[in-house]
């Protein structure tokens, strides 16, 4: 992602239900406008426009479009917790499952709006925010796959903590990468090899 030069920060972070609403409305509309247009022709104006507000009222809640570009990244991220995970079944023969609802958990999240995805990771900037956003996701997401895979009776790994970071992470690089970027691979065989990659390191499988 390019290094930061302009400010990202909100200019304010709404404290009553309407300035909620009126910044949830300009973000949606932004997404919109992004997609539609692109990120170069997505002006402040266009999303004003869009969100039906007067480009001073958007001014006040963000001070360009990169702080709002950083605003719906966040919100991407925070969005992509695995709240079927306590779901999954964990009886003996089941890793596969198991390893599959992970994956496609993980392929739902980024199916929404490819365009906005290539957007976010072409152009998106990384504030402070983010950063820690990025970060606290990773870490529950992290400890959701090491919690469930401790319990399951077929995985064989030595070091399930290290284990946990090394499949979450791979499995969210291929995922925002054929989210985004989907030209010559189907988003199916993509989750077939992840999960039969995934299931044989678990299992200590060495074929």
């Amino acid at each position: 992602m390019p290094p930061v030069h302009r400010r990202l920060d909100p200019r304010r972070k709404p404290r009553q239900v309407r300035a909620e609403l009126t910044r949830d409305r300009i973000l949606t509309a932004a997404a919109h406008v992004f997609s539609e247009h692109g990120y170069a022709a997505g002006t402040t104006n266009r999303i004003a426009e869009r969100a039906r507000v007067s480009i001073g009222s958007l001014y006040q809640y963000f001070p360009n479009k990169d702080a709002i570009l950083a605003e719906l990244l966040v919100r991407h991220v925070d969005r992509g917790a695995w709240h079927q995970a306590d779901q999954v079944d964990l009886s003996p023969g089941t890793l596969e499952a198991a390893v599959r609802a992970l994956v496609r958990d993980a392929v739902d999240n980024h199916r929404d709006d490819p365009q906005l995805l290539r957007i976010m990771i072409e152009e998106g900037q990384f504030s402070q925010e983010l950063r820690d956003t990025v970060t606290r996701h990773g870490a529950r997401r992290v400890a959701q796959v090491r919690d469930l895979f401790a319990r399951h009776p077929d995985v064989r790994v030595r070091d399930l903590g290290t284990a946990a970071e090394l499949i979450v992470f791979t499995v969210e690089l291929n995922t925002h990468r054929l989210a985004a970027f989907p030209e010559g691979t189907s988003i199916e065989a993509v989750e077939d090899e992840l999960v039969a990659m995934v299931t044989r390191y678990l299992r200590g499988d060495p074929g």
